[in-house]
């Protein structure tokens, strides 16, 4: 007779605290009121101070007694400093993004992918005077969204992809029609096939996206770089030029990282 399965003790109060330290996160130095955390996390309001108010006790949060908005705490920026060390690339990345950005002139970046999201960690501003501001340092978006999770999405193993899309197969419903099941998988042959991804103004519109895959020692796509700007300088004249920009980048920070790490 098969036995039923065990769930882990705590493991709901885990995945709640862990979901209200990412929106913590996510807020950036204004931090974010009680109530939006609630709406954003489908909490109430009480279970939401109260795993606030643990996590504060833990230094993981803080509350600005002035505004009463909730922040990322001290113990965060301790533990980020030790888990640097082994997992952010940042030092071995930024003078690539920085030379993608003077090249380009268009705003670049690096983000990672934690599970089923990207994260921007680094963004360089680029010459041209009129910006993106899609994406900045925190922000996430789920794969396949964004330009850079786009790129890592396809160039993940098949069956990768597949069970990512059962485990999202509303992202339209957020994200708009053009992240159906089926024009996702399109733009992910097409990124397989060009290198880079595109994104025409599908988050805001008027602001496009390139992105290129960055892969490690084992080849898997665990980074990527990526530009934004004003759909106009993404025309069909300029655009393989900034796609081969961008995959030269993206290459040169793949090499980089398998060396470092030999």
């Amino acid at each position: 007779m098969e036995q039923p399965a065990r769930t882990v003790p705590g493991a709901q109060a885990i995945s709640r605290a862990t979901s209200l330290l990412r929106l913590v996160t996510q807020s950036g130095s204004e931090g974010a009121a009680l109530l939006d955390l609630a709406r954003a996390s489908g909490l109430t309001r009480s279970t939401v101070h109260r795993l606030l108010s643990a996590l504060r006790a833990e230094g993981l949060v803080d509350r600005d007694e002035a505004s009463a908005r909730w922040m990322p705490g001290p113990e965060l920026f301790l533990m980020g400093t030790v888990a640097a060390a082994r997992y952010d690339i940042t030092a071995l990345a930024r003078d690539i993004v920085r030379s993608l950005a003077v090249k380009t002139e268009e705003s670049a970046f690096l983000s990672v992918r934690r599970a089923d999201e990207t994260v921007c960690l680094v963004r360089e501003e680029g010459s041209f005077p009129i910006r993106s501001f899609v994406l900045s340092e925190g922000v996430r978006f789920p794969l396949g969204v964004a330009s850079a999770g786009l790129a890592i999405l396809a160039f993940l193993p098949d069956h990768d992809v597949d069970a990512y899309l059962e485990r999202h197969p509303d992202l339209d419903q957020e994200w708009g029609a053009a992240h159906g099941i089926r024009p996702l998988r399109s733009r992910l042959a097409e990124t397989k096939e060009r290198g880079y991804a595109v994104n025409p103004g599908l988050i805001v519109e008027g602001s496009w996206g390139l992105g290129a895959a960055v892969f490690d020692r084992s080849g898997r796509p665990e980074w990527a770089l990526s530009l934004t700007g004003v759909g106009f300088r993404f025309g069909p004249e300029r655009l393989p030029d900034l796609g081969r920009t961008l995959l030269a980048h993206a290459h040169q920070l793949s090499a980089r990282i398998a060396g470092a790490r030999r």
